[in-house]
């Protein structure tokens, strides 16, 4: 299987870049030493614009390894901090795709836990209940599609809490495909689980104008049967 590029730019400006992530590339480095997607989107910036010296990038939120979609990079140090005042403060909108191998038993539906993480293990629990510790997450979901026996949830999170659709999903019995962390039986070949962050929708902070970004699906795996919506 040919490995896909990177990341691809979908929106570009003096203040920010925002890119659809490939699955697999990291948002910022860690222990395993392999080059993240802000050092890949620094050269791409460096070359450009035949930048000497380094660039100025900062990373606004992340998405975990595996998941694919739109990643919001701050060119300004400005930027970086209008946009962190607006993730913190819930002023943005996210939309991803879930592909599970479930129907949920509703096709749309709200879903509350109280989620704690292992940071030992890097996985998180989900519990129905109030929990010392634990953070109250929230999220909704519409389904909107199936093919090959596989679901397709269209899911809009209200809180931001790490794994959480991943956990939450897995909750009410609809492990995303390749999740093998929260109960998949098979990983997917590329490694990648079927959760995209499709769409991104913010007040730009300094043009103050609506800006709305989406990142197609990855053409893959079983995403292929869901390029067109």
């Amino acid at each position: 299987m040919s490995r896909p590029r990177p990341f691809e730019v979908i929106y570009e400006d003096n203040h920010l870049l925002i890119v659809n992530k490939s699955p697999g590339i990291l948002v910022q480095g860690d222990a395993t030493g392999d080059v993240p997607l802000s050092e890949l989107c620094k050269a791409y910036i460096k070359k450009k614009f035949n930048k000497p010296g380094d660039v100025f990038l900062g990373v606004v939120h992340r998405l975990d390894r595996p998941v694919s979609g739109v990643v919001v990079l701050a060119r300004t140090s400005k930027a970086l901090e209008r946009m962190n005042a607006l993730f913190r403060e819930k002023e943005t909108k996210k939309t991803y795709f879930a592909i599970v191998g479930k129907k949920p038993a509703e096709d749309s539906g709200t879903l509350i836990h109280w989620l704690l993480k292992d940071e030992s293990k890097n996985k998180t629990t989900a519990f129905a209940q109030e929990r010392n510790g634990a953070l109250r997450s929230e999220l909704s979901y519409q389904l909107i599609g199936s093919a090959d026996g596989h679901w397709l949830l269209e899911v809009n999170p209200v809180t931001g809490r790490p794994h959480q659709i991943r956990v939450q999903l897995a909750s009410m019995g609809c492990v995303i495909k390749g999740d093998v962390k929260y109960g998949d039986s098979t990983p997917n070949e590329d490694g990648s689980i079927c959760l995209h962050a499709r769409k991104l929708s913010f007040v730009h902070p300094v043009r103050k104008e609506l800006i709305s970004i989406e990142a197609p699906v990855p053409d893959r795996g079983l995403w292929k049967y869901f390029l067109n919506l």
